[in-house]
C-alpha cells in the first residue's frame, strides 16, 4: 500500500500541475521556441511512430506561425542512434528551413532536455511537445527550470491500447525518479557551450 501510494502520489500532483497547461494547437500564444522530445528510433536510424508522431506536431505549429524555431532534443550518445538528426530530417522533408531548426544531442532524459533548453539554449519560455503520458512530466520539469512552458499534446496517430497502458504504467516510476531529481539527487547533464537561440 505504501508503495502504491508512493508511486501514485507524484504522479497525482504532476498531473493536476500539468492540466491546465495542456492546450490545443489553436489556443497556444505564439512564441519563440517549441521543444520537441526524443523518442525511439527505427533499425534504418529513423524516426519512429512516437517520434515521429512528436516532430509532426511540431511541424505543424511552425506552419500555422505559432512558433519560430524547433528545439529538437534527444540521445545521441551513439555515433549510430541520432535521434536529434532523425527528427531534422522528417522536419526538413516537411518544409521546415533548417536554419530554424535546432539540435540538442544530450537530450538523454526529459530532465537533461529541460535542464539544456534554460542552461544551455537559454529559453525562457516554450511550447512543448510530446504524447500525453509523458507531457505531465515535461510540463513540470521544464517550469521547474524556469522554461515557462504550455504543452500541445502529439495525437496525429493511433498507438494501440496495449502500448499506451505500458507507457502510462512505465510514466508512474518515471515520475517518481523526477521528483528525486528535482528534490534529492539533482543530476548534473552533459553541459557545453551557451548556445542562445536566436
Amino acid at each position: 500500500m505504501l508503495c502504491a501510494i508512493g508511486l501514485f502520489t507524484p504522479k497525482l500532483i504532476f498531473s493536476l500541475f500539468a492540466e491546465p497547461r495542456i492546450l490545443a494547437i489553436n489556443e497556444v500564444s505564439q512564441t519563440k521556441v517549441a521543444i520537441v522530445f526524443g523518442a525511439g528510433l527505427l533499425r534504418d536510424g529513423s524516426a519512429g511512430p512516437v517520434l515521429a508522431d512528436r516532430v509532426q506536431t511540431a511541424v505543424n505549429l511552425y506552419q500555422q506561425g505559432k512558433v519560430e524555431k524547433l528545439l529538437m532534443s534527444g540521445d545521441n550518445r551513439f555515433v549510430e542512434y541520432n535521434e536529434p538528426e532523425a527528427m531534422r530530417q522528417y522536419a526538413l522533408e516537411r518544409g521546415v528551413p533548417d536554419e530554424d531548426i535546432v539540435l540538442d544531442y544530450a537530450g538523454r532524459r526529459t530532465y537533461d532536455t529541460c535542464y539544456r533548453a534554460k542552461y544551455i539554449f537559454q529559453v525562457n519560455t516554450a511550447i512543448l511537445v510530446t504524447q500525453e503520458f509523458h507531457m505531465a512530466r515535461a510540463l513540470v520539469l521544464c517550469n521547474w527550470f524556469d522554461v515557462e512552458s504550455v504543452g500541445v499534446e502529439s495525437n496525429n496517430r493511433y498507438f494501440l491500447k496495449r502500448h499506451r497502458a505500458y507507457w502510462h504504467f512505465r510514466e508512474l516510476f518515471a515520475t517518481f525518479q523526477a521528483m528525486l531529481d528535482v528534490l534529492i539527487t539533482k543530476p548534473m547533464p552533459v553541459l557545453g557551450e551557451v548556445e542562445p537561440i536566436e
